[in-house]
């Protein structure tokens, strides 16, 4: 289970407070990048935070207002169009940039989920693989990234029907290839993915 230890030792060496950072959504075909940063309170820990894809929606729901309730958080996003025009890990990048400055306060040190470390950050960072199932803090950023695309890919499910954005968030599945295929592309689809840059250019090789 994930713990405090990587934001006791970052604050050991850079201060407080430590924020963790993850993000989500650098796979589907369609909608932004988003990503969270926390800086967790130490003597109020909701219960049972956890890595996100360790935990069922119901759970992730659950867990959403009181870490809003009980920790500091940023929330950032990188567009389609942005995503397209820097390529999915520069847009990643922007996205968790935008979370940390999102943050009440400017924090001394972040963890970040992963292995690389976004150039622009206002402060040192860390990059921890497999840091939401490590350190709380990313755990919760995690948890606030999820549940915050899941409910903006609901909502872009209710505007452009037919693709199953609700149920995959879109994620390359059959439901969203059928829709594909039957509907075309929105504006919400990633043009620079293989899958969806073959449907604009069906000869290319």
């Amino acid at each position: 289970m994930p713990d405090l230890a990587f934001e006791q030792a970052l604050a050991a060496r850079f201060g407080a407070p430590v924020a963790g950072v993850d993000e989500v959504g650098r796979g589907p075909w369609a909608g932004p990048v988003v990503a969270c940063a926390v800086i967790l309170d130490p003597t109020r820990l909701p219960e049972g935070l956890d890595d996100s894809k360790k935990l069922t929606a119901k759970r992730r729901d659950a867990l959403f207002e009181p870490i809003l309730a009980t920790a500091q958080v940023g929330l950032g996003a990188a567009t389609v169009e942005e995503i397209d025009a820097l390529n999915i890990l520069q847009a990643t990048f922007l996205a968790m940039c935008r979370a940390v400055a999102a943050l009440p306060e400017v924090p001394a040190a972040t963890l970040i989920d992963g292995n690389r470390i976004p150039p622009a950050l206002p402060c040192p960072a860390e990059a921890v693989v497999g840091g939401d199932g490590r350190s709380l803090s990313i755990a919760a950023a995690s948890i606030i990234a999820k549940v915050t695309r899941d409910r903006l890919m609901t909502q872009l499910d209710a505007d452009w029907p037919g693709y199953g954005w609700a149920a995959n968030a879109g994620y390359g599945t059959k439901a969203h290839q059928a829709g594909l295929a039957r509907l075309g592309l929105t504006p919400h689809h990633r043009r620079s993915f293989a899958p969806i840059r073959k449907m604009l250019s069906p000869g290319e090789s």
